[in-house]
């Protein structure tokens, strides 16, 4: 059974339990600032609901979009690469030398 319009689609409570299953923890006027906002994206939501789709093909986007954007191109750049291994305090293999991690040994 659908509520009808005047009833409330969610309740403080409602919130305040959501609210603790999701760790949060909100205060009294939090609620009370969530509780209608909440309510009226779930009426929005039903509100899309309504609508007849029957036809409509499944998108991702409602314009034919293109990538606009140049192709991804690799650039060599052993200036910059010296340059940056020059600031290290250790280099091997013209890689960083780093301290060994988690008990791994040199």
């Amino acid at each position: 059974m659908a509520p009808e319009p005047d009833d409330p689609v969610l309740t403080r409570q409602d919130v305040a339990k959501v609210a603790k299953l999701a760790l949060l923890d909100l205060s009294d006027e939090e609620l009370d600032r969530f509780t209608p906002q909440l309510a009226a994206v779930l009426e929005h939501a039903r509100d899309l609901q309504s609508f007849d789709l029957t036809g409509v093909p499944p998108t991702h986007h409602p314009f034919p979009l293109v990538n606009v954007f140049r192709p991804d191109e690799v650039e060599l750049a052993d200036d910059v690469r010296e340059e940056a291994l020059a600031a290290a305090p250790a280099v091997e293999d013209h890689q960083f030398r780093v301290p060994p991690v988690l008990g791994e040994s040199a």
